[in-house]
């Protein structure tokens, strides 16, 4: 190891080999130093610190761990992270420099917001420049979250923070004056109905590229469930070649480098299960502004155990989405959903992937709550088409899945982003639920129904999740299956089952118990 010397005003650094750490860090550079390495100990580095890495030109910020096992850091090397070597670009062995970074100037605004001060426009975009250059820690970035969700972001805060995270990446351009996309706020386990309405909205001719996120609190996203059927982590090139000759696509939308300030803090929005609605608007949006588009249909499910549980909420949070979209240049259209229960029967991957399926195929098993709620949304988007009079969309839609041209256009999609390989089967371990008395099912818990799913194991394992057999309203009998917990793996399989000895999540009773419906369709 060589130190290199340097004026007094530059931070000192130092030239080591590089080494992979085959640690997968999510979303955040790590580096490794070996405690008796010369660096560590002349320099003063701290465990956790930020330390600024060069190598061939290229330069990253890291979060600094220090390690004492040779087998992992000798003390001439720099070990780095999955993420971090990715990111740097260079070759095992190479030659890296490593110094002191300098802490990020617009923690100073985070600081400030703690307090409960108002941001401005470049307090904002200070901020999204700084965590999009991975200034920020893990840490400094769950103080922001918390922050601006408890103190709160007022509706100005909202839309420079949408602008400011737009900024930090790419935008791709589709070159027409209609480009449509639709989103569902969440909280509403097997809500699939993305998957529905772009190859329906595709097959009527207007184009719908739509970009994903994966799961932040549920047991699945959108691009989690595709995945299932075809590869959703597809390059901008790739999307443009989709689109051009589909008319619509159904992607990840992290490998398109849109708005990848949001990715970063949905990666600390996840282990802490947050979601606040002012940051929700702005990763919402931001991703749609960068993604191309330019009509959205926003579908807010209003329910006692939803994201959303009081109409006055649901309302609220339309004018914050038409108020920050009309001023950034996005036609925005809210509609307020019955969120009473999960959609379709499938929660997880692989399920909610079949009940799309069978819906597409006109399958009578096809659960109706998913085709009657996808085609009321592909009409509602089917109607941008100035050529669509308002209220003919619905019967436009239903008229493409009931001639199957929707299946066609699903599969056509699927083969041209890349059909999945790998065959994914729901868990081979099962626990079936059985109701505790006869009677009326008058509520499913959408909360306990999606933590029931992720205990046992989705996202992660595809095959994981809950397979509803009844609904609201359905009569059953004492010792008749309400659902069916599949599993793959047996420690899974006990967290998910102790969880439902804790509450199945059902409640039966009398029909007049039911809650009230919440649904502007």
């Amino acid at each position: 190891m060589t130190a290199r010397g340097r004026s007094s005003s530059e931070p000192t650094s130092a030239t080591l080999a590089l080494r992979r750490v085959a640690i997968d860090t999510y979303r955040e550079n790590v580096a490794y130093l070996h405690r008796q390495c010369e660096l560590y100990r002349a320099e003063g580095f701290q465990a956790l610190s930020k330390v600024e890495i060069h190598a061939n030109g290229k330069r990253i910020l890291a979060v600094l761990n220090v390690v004492d096992d040779v087998a992992l850091v000798g003390p001439d090397e720099l070990g780095l992270s999955e993420e971090a070597i990715s990111t740097l670009g260079s070759e095992v062995g190479a030659a890296v420099q490593v110094s002191h970074a300098e802490p990020p100037a617009s923690m100073d605004a985070v600081r400030r917001k703690i307090e409960g001060e108002r941001l401005g426009a470049d307090d904002l975009m200070a901020i999204a420049r700084d965590i999009a250059e991975r200034r920020y820690a893990k840490m400094e970035i769950a103080a922001f979250l918390v922050a601006a969700g408890q103190t709160g972001l007022d509706r100005d805060e909202v839309m420079n923070l949408t602008r400011a995270m737009v900024a930090q990446g790419e935008r791709l351009h589709w070159h027409g004056d209609l480009v449509a996309d639709k989103h569902c706020v969440g909280g509403l386990p097997g809500n699939r109905t993305s998957m529905l309405v772009v190859p329906i909205v595709a097959a009527h001719g207007m184009l719908i590229p739509k970009t994903s996120s994966r799961a932040i609190t549920s047991p699945a996203g959108t691009a989690d469930t595709m995945e299932v059927l075809a590869e959703v982590e597809v390059s901008p090139k790739k999307l443009h070649k989709v689109v051009q000759e589909e008319r619509g696509a159904l992607i990840w939308g992290g490998t398109a480098n849109l708005a990848p300030v949001d990715d970063i803090l949905i990666s600390v929005e996840r282990p802490l299960g947050v979601d606040y609605p002012g940051q929700m608007v702005a990763s919402i949006l931001s991703k749609k502004i960068a993604a191309g588009s330019t009509h959205l249909v926003i579908d807010i499910p209003v329910g006692p155990t939803a994201k959303v549980r009081h109409m006055r909420d649901a309302l609220a949070l339309r004018k914050l989405f038409e108020y920050v979209a009309d001023r950034l240049g996005l036609f925005a259209q809210v509609i307020i959903t019955d969120g009473r229960q999960p959609v379709g029967r499938g929660i997880g991957p692989v399920l909610e992937a079949r009940d799309v399926m069978q819906v597409l195929r006109n399958d009578p098993d096809a659960p109706s709550d998913l085709r009657q709620k996808a085609l009321r949304l592909a009409g509602r988007v089917i109607e941008f088409d100035p050529d669509v009079r308002g209220g003919d969309g619905f019967d436009i839609a239903r008229d493409i899945l009931d001639s199957g041209r929707g299946l066609a256009k699903m599969q056509r999609i699927i083969e041209a982003q890349g059909r999945q390989r790998a065959v994914y089967e729901p868990g081979s371990l099962v626990l079936e639920v059985p109701a505790d008395s006869d009677g009326t099912v008058v509520s499913i818990d959408n909360f306990q129904m999606a933590r029931i799913a992720r205990l046992a194991g989705a996202p992660m394992d595809k095959g994981a999740g809950v397979d509803l057999l009844k609904k609201l309203g359905d009569r059953v009998k004492k010792g008749e299956a309400l659902y069916r917990v599949h599993a793959t793996f047996a420690a899974d399989f006990g967290f998910a089952a102790a969880q439902v000895e804790c509450s199945s999540g059902y409640r039966v009773g009398s029909a007049d118990e039911m809650p009230e419906v919440f649904a502007e369709f």
